[in-house]
């Protein structure tokens, strides 16, 4: 693989996602604490945090890793007032390189004001934050349904086997949603089997591939937006 990523558990069920090209770059996606991340890196290097949105379980760490490490920071452009402080801030459209590897920026809202996602097309890869979880999808916080299904289909040009690196594990919770909604659903049961098998082994349930979730998960399964805001309110209540 181009790209080595690897999940790191950080607080209670959150992820930061650790890459590192072959030639030894290295960036981190969302530390919401820095202590695990430095467990990980040692004396190694840190060349670049990415930033998906300002809410602090993703971006607590920023400042201890900035300073031990003199990683530059990189998150979304606007609100950036609500970050650490940024030395790259992008937007949808936006391309930054660790190394020679290239990471697009889609702008996906909904979850939260300017909330970013990366892709690394080499891999694939998708560093989705808050806003697409395995069988389930982020809360409306501060943007409104149409926003998160906008966002949503904006990964749509992804190929099936993009890796969904998400920022939260909370994929069993999801699973028991997704199976009262659609019971019948022979990918979502596979899918419950393979989850519960990496759970009980202590294994993270992600990175899954994208062509699972559009199998399997009922936000990607949602024909137009009225659906999709139906389900997420059902899902607020669950």
């Amino acid at each position: 693989m181009p790209l080595d990523i690897k999940p790191i558990p950080v607080l209670s069920d959150n992820y930061a996602w650790l890459l590192t090209t072959p030639q030894g770059a290295r960036a981190v996606v969302d530390p919401g604490e820095p202590r695990p991340v430095m467990d990980e890196i040692g004396e190694g290097r840190l060349d670049m945090i990415l930033l998906t949105h300002h809410h602090a379980d993703h971006t607590a760490g920023t400042e201890a890793l900035r300073e031990r490490y003199g990683a530059q920071v990189c998150g979304p452009r606007q609100k950036q007032e609500w970050l650490p402080r940024l030395d790259h801030a992008v937007e949808g459209g936006d391309v930054v390189s660790l190394g020679s590897t290239q990471i697009r920026v889609l702008s996906t809202p909904g979850h939260a004001v300017g909330h970013v996602s990366y892709v690394v097309d080499e891999v694939p890869a998708l560093f989705c934050g808050d806003v697409l979880f395995s069988l389930g999808c982020g809360r409306l916080l501060e943007g409104t349904a149409q926003e998160l299904f906008d966002s949503l289909n904006g990964y749509d040009s992804l190929p099936d086997s993009t890796l969904v690196c998400a920022g939260h594990e909370y994929t069993r919770s999801n699973l028991a949603f997704a199976l009262h909604v659609d019971p019948d659903n022979a990918a979502l049961k596979a899918r419950a089997g393979e989850v519960e098998r990496l759970l009980e082994a202590g294994r993270p349930t992600l990175p899954v591939a994208l062509g699972v979730e559009r199998r399997t998960n009922p936000f990607l399964l949602a024909p137009d937006v009225e659906t999709f805001a139906r389900l997420r309110r059902e899902k607020d209540t669950f």
